[in-house]
């Protein structure tokens, strides 16, 4: 069996499409890691369980390498942040994260799944209280302690997220904003990491109220938005 190492790493936030992109990767033959590091794949004290932001910050500060303990477990990564009351860690708005990435691999991969703003908010709104309690309660880059309440706010974050990757990455090959909701969008995202993609739809899709129950992903509107 052949050593993964993580080619392509998604900058989206949540609620934009990242349980699709997962489920695309992964139908696809990768390894994609959403959210966490699964027991099934490091079983280990320390590794199988913790947030995949963690993990990122752990490599960054202890050697510089954001990916010093994730090579070798997965090819990408779909869903970065970590949202809890002990952990608020979010690497794609964590501007010098970023760059360590480049500077670490630099034929590193990137994806932003995207959403219009005004729906990505609501359906943060409507996603076990992410956006009107937890979102406010972290302490998030470009949205402070106290902020995300309300539509306005967010969506402002939003924005200003996708600009700033925008302003970052230019006109870099290696960087795709994905709309996807697009018809196109599984082609853009094949043609990018030159693999076929056998499945794209939805995942995950909020109810009116909100998903019912206790699921991985309503463990991440907690634990990892």
């Amino acid at each position: 069996m052949s050593v993964l190492n993580v080619k392509l790493v998604n900058l989206g936030l949540p609620k934009t499409g990242t349980t699709t992109l997962h489920h695309a990767l992964t139908q696809a033959g990768w390894r994609a890691a959403d959210h966490k590091v699964r027991r099934i794949h490091d079983p280990t004290p320390g590794m199988g369980g913790t947030y995949i932001a963690r993990q990122l910050y752990n490599g960054y500060f202890e050697s510089g390498d954001p990916f010093r303990h994730l090579d070798g477990l997965y090819d990408a990564l779909t869903e970065i942040s970590a949202l809890n009351p002990s952990a608020t860690l979010w690497p794609q708005c964590d501007y010098a994260m970023i760059k360590a990435m480049r500077l670490a691999r630099p034929d590193m991969l990137f994806v932003a799944t995207w959403r219009p703003a005004a729906e990505t908010s609501d359906s943060m709104r409507r996603w076990n209280n992410l956006g009107e309690d937890r979102l406010p309660a972290g302490h998030i880059p470009g949205l402070p302690e106290g902020y995300g309440a309300t539509d306005p706010q967010r969506i402002r974050w939003i924005e200003g997220h996708y600009a700033m990757l925008r302003d970052l990455f230019g006109d870099d090959p290696r960087y795709l904003e994905l709309p996807v909701a697009a018809d196109d969008a599984r082609d853009r995202l094949a043609a990018h990491i030159k693999i076929d993609l056998p499945w794209w739809g939805r995942r995950n899709e909020n109810s009116e109220t909100g998903p019912s129950g206790k699921n991985d992903k309503a463990e991440t509107a907690r634990g990892a938005a």
